[in-house]
């Protein structure tokens, strides 16, 4: 069991390892340093081609490509690590990456092929991230200068993500009750990205809605519980650390804004009705004086209620069942066009879903920055709003929304690196 535990953590730092050579590939400093880029595309061709297995015994068997030189061709530093036999597993790795990585549909390029697209699917797979309730003024978590992470930095957090860690939440809940309230949706108003989404439901074309967000603004948009799954959870519910207890997310909203830990109500009552605590076992110890805790309140087992937690993911908890099951036994086969709108797709297992569906499924981005360690057919670069808004205004529907002013007209230009 031991062996198994360190092969899973040793694939774990290598898929790590992966995802940042992905996110930040190779740079050569001069081109004796790495493979031109025309090599590197005719390798990757050649991968696709003859598969993984024949690629790695005709190149690892070759003096034309050393290891770290034919490592640049997938991104990876050629001295990323000393050791050849580690080095050699990341390679591998990166090969069988590559091989599976879906390929740009040259078919597909602008917001008119995207608006066609829209009118002829029928099951619409939607992959959503925080972008899509910024304009709200919810913040996302890692864009540079807005996102909550770079806040927690500015507050001194060396690693943000440790407020959202299950292990530091256990140890001392103030630290998220403190925080939390910046990222608390005030569930009053969703955007028009929200009512796009509402709006292929309505016409009947929305397959699921893959959300990452928190904030359950799906559910006040009029998304159906059949066809949203929530990715890392939501505020809509909490649950007690303790007991399991399960409430409504609003009923601990005002602990939340108060920066005050909330604890169990069902904890409480319980504890309420126990007769006087129950003294502790004298410990074997020797007292070292005469105001030895066996003497003071600590001698006994005072009950305490149980934290409530948002029913949200945190890092060190796994994925809901029904996120991997609902891909992988439905939507993977019958999807026919994937939307993915307000995530950089940085973060494990969601980012990877592209590349586990048939790469003839045309895929369509929306956000503000483009992409590059996914190859989608047509990105669509702008507030998500006025791009979703465009969209449907191409394909002929009438997306209405508060937010969007009347007369609203949107220039449409060519991205340009």
């Amino acid at each position: 069991d031991d062996d198994e535990l360190s092969d899973d953590e040793d694939k774990s730092i290598f898929e790590d390892a992966l995802d940042e050579i992905e996110l930040n590939p190779f740079r050569p400093l001069s081109e004796d340093e790495a493979l031109s880029d025309n090599e590197a595309t005719m390798l990757q061709a050649e991968l696709r081609q003859i598969g993984i297995d024949s690629f790695i015994r005709k190149h690892l068997s070759s003096q034309k490509y050393p290891p770290r030189l034919l490592g640049t061709a997938f991104g990876i530093d050629p001295n990323l690590i000393q050791d050849d036999a580690m080095y050699l597993r990341i390679l591998g790795l990166a090969i069988a990456r590559a091989f599976h990585k879906r390929q740009k549909l040259v078919q597909f390029n602008t917001i008119g092929d995207a608006a066609d697209l829209l009118k002829r699917s029928r099951s619409i797979m939607v992959i959503t991230g925080a972008g899509i309730s910024t304009s709200l003024g919810i913040p996302d978590f890692r864009s540079k200068g807005t996102g909550f992470y770079e806040k927690l930095r500015d507050m001194g957090f060396n690693e943000p993500e440790e407020v959202f860690d299950i292990h530091n939440f256990d140890e001392d809940p103030q630290v998220f009750y403190s925080l939390a309230g910046d990222i608390l949706p005030d569930l009053k108003r969703f955007t028009p990205t929200h009512a796009f989404i509402k709006l292929l439901q309505d016409n009947g074309r929305l397959q699921t809605n893959y959300t990452q967000n928190i904030d359950n603004l799906e559910e006040l948009a009029g998304i159906e519980k059949s066809k949203l799954i929530q990715c890392h959870g939501s505020f809509a519910t909490a649950s007690c650390r303790k007991c399991k207890y399960k409430v409504r997310g609003e009923t601990i909203f005002e602990n939340i804004r108060q920066k005050r830990v909330a604890r169990c109500k069902r904890c409480l009552a319980a504890i309420a009705k126990q007769p006087v605590p129950v003294k502790k076992r004298k410990s074997s110890k020797p007292r070292k004086n005469e105001w030895d805790e066996s003497d003071s309140d600590t001698a006994y087992e005072i009950p305490e209620a149980g934290v409530m937690k948002p029913d949200i993911t945190f890092f060190g908890e796994q994925l809901p069942d029904q996120f991997f099951d609902r891909f992988t036994e439905e939507d993977s086969k019958t999807t026919d066009l994937v939307i993915v709108i307000g995530t950089s797709l940085k973060v494990a297992p969601v980012s990877e879903m592209p590349n586990y569906l048939p790469h003839n499924v045309p895929h369509i981005y929306i956000s503000r920055e483009p992409v590059t360690h996914i190859n989608f057919d047509i990105q669509l670069l702008g507030d998500c709003d006025t791009v979703v808004f465009e969209l449907c205004r191409q394909a002929g529907w009438d997306l209405k929304h508060e937010m969007i002013p009347e007369g609203f007209k949107v220039k449409v230009r060519p991205f340009e690196e």
